[in-house]
């Protein structure tokens, strides 16, 4: 797993000239969500509850979801003065309860837990390289490259763990997909929306889709296909399905074409430099 800490990142070669406002929204709510990450280890423990080894290492992973919010929210406090990490971080837990009191998972199996753990990790992975390769302020772009980094090796954990119970349980391939593709579909859920909401509009009432659209305007558009790409081929492998050729070319094509259209629709979504006075986000 990873060993970087807080004082490893080069805090010192902070550039504000280089700080992008409408990406620092994105930020704010990621560091949100990522710190609350931790609290699912309970969850997975409470499912695994029979499996010491796989616990101590969800609680190893624990760990460091909770230091990429710590290193998150620190960059957004010096990009934006204003903005109080822990003032936020309690509005969303006050507001977001993670159901972590169960005895199985609401996958259906452990497998399917393992699956859609893996969904998850490669939406976060995807995220945070494609944040590396945009962001043109220097302490970011070293916080998204150390954490795109553990997400991958958080993927190689859940997959190799997702292969042992496959011995056990043999779900088939159907199920497995349909998982994955839930999963995907959950990436739109609540938590995101008022992550964003807590950390950029506290002041407003709560509008989930508003929020929503908000949110996926400023991160859509960091995406290339390369990314994707990549994405689309760690779906398929946690789906139990050939993740090159031509099924993956297929799939990897969907998803950049849905990409696109989302941008479409959210289109006006992020303000320009005449209606905020900084910098166009979407130049």
């Amino acid at each position: 797993m990873s060993h970087w800490t807080l004082d490893d990142i080069p805090w010192d070669a902070f550039d504000p000239s280089r700080v992008d406002p409408e990406l620092t929204r994105i930020i704010k709510a990621a560091a949100l969500t990522e710190r609350n990450s931790g609290h699912y280890s309970k969850y997975l423990c409470n499912v695994f509850r029979d499996d010491p080894e796989f616990c101590a290492k969800a609680e190893t992973w624990a760990e460091e979801e909770v230091r990429h919010g710590d290193a998150l929210g620190r960059w957004a406090e010096l990009a934006d003065p204003d903005f109080d990490f822990e003032d936020a971080f309690g509005r969303f837990v006050n507001g977001y309860v993670i159901p972590t009191e169960v005895e199985a998972s609401i996958r259906g199996s452990r497998s399917g837990e393992m699956v859609a753990r893996c969904i998850v990790e490669t939406g976060t992975s995807s995220f945070y390289s494609a944040l590396r390769d945009a962001v043109d302020e220097p302490v970011l772009k070293e916080i998204c490259r150390r954490i795109a980094g553990d997400e991958f090796r958080h993927y190689k954990l859940f997959y190799s763990t997702l292969k042992r119970y496959l011995d056990r349980e043999n779900i088939s391939r159907r199920r497995r997909f349909l998982v994955a593709v839930s999963r995907m579909q959950e990436s739109e859920d609540d938590e995101l929306a008022f992550a964003y909401h807590c950390a950029n509009t506290p002041d407003r009432p709560y509008d989930r889709a508003a929020s929503s659209r908000a949110y996926a305007a400023r991160a859509f558009r960091h995406y290339r296909s390369g990314h994707i790409d990549r994405g689309s081929a760690m779906v398929l492998k946690a789906a139990g399905l050939a993740p090159h050729g031509r099924l993956g070319r297929l799939f990897a094509g969907a998803l950049w074409r849905y990409l696109r259209f989302r941008l479409r629709r959210l289109d006006g979504e992020i303000p320009t430099a005449n209606d905020t006075g900084a910098r166009s986000a979407a130049a």
